[in-house]
């Protein structure tokens, strides 16, 4: 036998024993890397770069990458995103939506993220074809729900749902049709904003929902909850578009009642 072919055997128990080492101290790198990555997208999406958030939670491919994904994209195709670029962004972020729910059923901000984005995508289509949208908003919120009674942007979004409903449709048609009620908008803006009172964006969301139900029988309590959610610090980029959010819907209720003191 010669040298080459004593020395083999060493050479491949040494091989082995080298990628084992390998494996055990580089496979903690990478949850390592995947939870900078996580980081990563969020400090984006806190510091207003949405679509690089998308970007990077796209690429974890993950339920929770998908989700954050979802959720970054809805905000800049709906705030920020050219006329022209709304629907095929928001139809992306349906699809990775839906790719969070498929990849963990268990996640409630998916079920919660793909509710957002179908509603967002039915705000860029006809009116019969977002009708046609309802029930899978209101199917997608509740199930969040079911998975945690104690989401509170789930919460927020039923309540949008009952009274988007209400106030376009009527409280007849929009309960008969789709079982949307008033009373149910108003209980899921409680609820919200007594499980999170100091979060910007409920006081706001009840308000708007206070307004699309009725902008004169609810006005002053809208005004105050506007007025409310104004006086709340903002804590991020997505809170400070909130800020502005408020404060233009506020100006639009005082401008209501220059109108009504004319007649």
């Amino acid at each position: 036998m010669n040298s080459r072919n004593k020395h083999y055997p060493v050479n491949m128990i040494c091989l082995f024993f080298f990628c084992c080492l390998a494996f055990v101290y580089v496979l903690p790198l990478i949850g390592v890397a995947h939870a900078q990555s996580i980081d990563e997208a969020k400090a984006a999406y806190a510091q207003g770069r949405f679509a690089e958030a998308a970007r990077i939670g796209e690429s974890l491919g993950t339920s929770q990458g998908f989700a954050l994904s979802a959720e970054s994209l809805s905000v800049h195709a709906h705030y920020i995103a050219k006329q022209g670029e709304k629907k095929k962004l928001l139809e992306h972020a349906v699809t990775l939506a839906r790719k969070a729910v498929t990849s963990d059923p268990g996640n409630a901000d998916a079920h919660l993220q793909l509710a957002r984005a179908i509603g967002r995508r039915a705000e860029t289509v006809g009116v019969f074809e977002a009708a046609g949208e309802a029930e899978k908003i209101r199917e997608s919120t509740e199930n969040a729900l079911r998975i945690n009674p104690k989401l509170v942007t789930a919460h927020l979004s039923l309540g949008r749902w009952h009274s988007e409903l209400v106030g376009a449709m009527g409280s007849f048609v929009a309960r008969t049709v789709y079982g949307a009620r008033k009373k149910d908008a108003i209980a899921s803006f409680e609820r919200a904003l007594a499980l999170a009172p100091d979060a910007k964006a409920v006081p706001l969301q009840y308000a708007l929902g206070l307004i699309a139900l009725d902008d004169y029988q609810y006005r002053e309590k809208a005004r105050n909850l506007l007025m409310r959610a104004i006086g709340l610090p903002a804590k991020d980029a997505y809170e400070r578009i909130l800020h502005i959010e408020a404060v233009e819907a506020l100006d639009n209720l005082n401008k209501s009642d220059d109108d009504d003191d004319d007649y």
